[in-house]
Formats: C-alpha cells, structure tokens, sequence
C-alpha cells in the first residue's frame, strides 16, 4: 500500500468496473475499498460483520430486510450509512454511484449467504490497488 496521500478521484479513474471493489488502504485488520456500481447488486448478508457505506459519487439505494418488514434507505452524494451485520441488504443505484467501503480484511462481496449472484457483480474480497 502507498505512504503517500491517495486521492480517490485518481484511484477511481483506474478501474471501470461495476461492483468490483478496489482495495486503496489498509487500517488495521480492514480494507478501505473503492467501488463503482450501477444497477443492482444481490440480496446477501455478512453474519459477522457490520457493513460501512460512503456515497462519493451519485446517489445509492439499500434495500434491507429487518424484523418488522423490508425497507430502503437512499444515500444522496456524502451521506454515509452502517448496514449492521445479519441484515439481508441489496445495494442498488439507477444512475450510477461511487462508494468508499470499510469492511474486514477478506470479507467477500456477496457476504456470508446470498441469492444468485448476476453477471455484472463479481465475487470478490477485493482487488489491490497499486499506486
């Protein structure tokens, strides 16, 4: 990993692909992930672990399903939101998101369990950037 500053719009311009997590940094046992979706992701969970979401770019929807029903949180441009872990949630975005993501050294993409997993989302614990 770089011991220089990162600036995340240059480490965005590297990569095009959709729901395909970056790996930009390391804190302690945890990745700082970049990502860049558009559509929807799959329904899934991570058993052990909370999920961070930050909104750089565009807007991003997260369906949840909780105790009392299914829901969505929408995320506008520098909105942030914690999915917490055992919560079933799909990441969706109409028109377009980019994401900061903190999440474990080694957590998969689609968690612990999940639906089938489409074309367009790859299964991944992350791809290491080099800066």
């Amino acid at each position: 990993m770089s011991k220089k500053p990162i600036d995340l719009e240059t480490a965005l311009a590297g990569f095009d692909e959709i729901w395909s997590p970056r790996i930009v940094a390391h804190v302690n046992d945890y990745d700082v992930r970049l990502a860049k979706v558009a559509g929807e992701h799959v329904w899934h969970v991570h058993e052990n672990t909370d999920e961070f979401f930050l909104v750089l770019d565009g807007t991003l929807d997260i369906a949840l399903r909780e105790e009392v029903g299914e829901r969505v949180v929408t995320l506008p441009r520098s909105s942030v939101f914690v999915v917490p872990r055992g919560t079933f949630h799909k990441p969706s975005s109409v028109d377009g998101a980019s994401l900061l993501l903190f999440e474990p050294t080694g957590t998969l993409s689609v968690g612990d369990e999940h639906d089938e997993v489409p074309d367009h989302v790859q299964v991944t614990v992350g791809q290491e950037m080099s800066f």
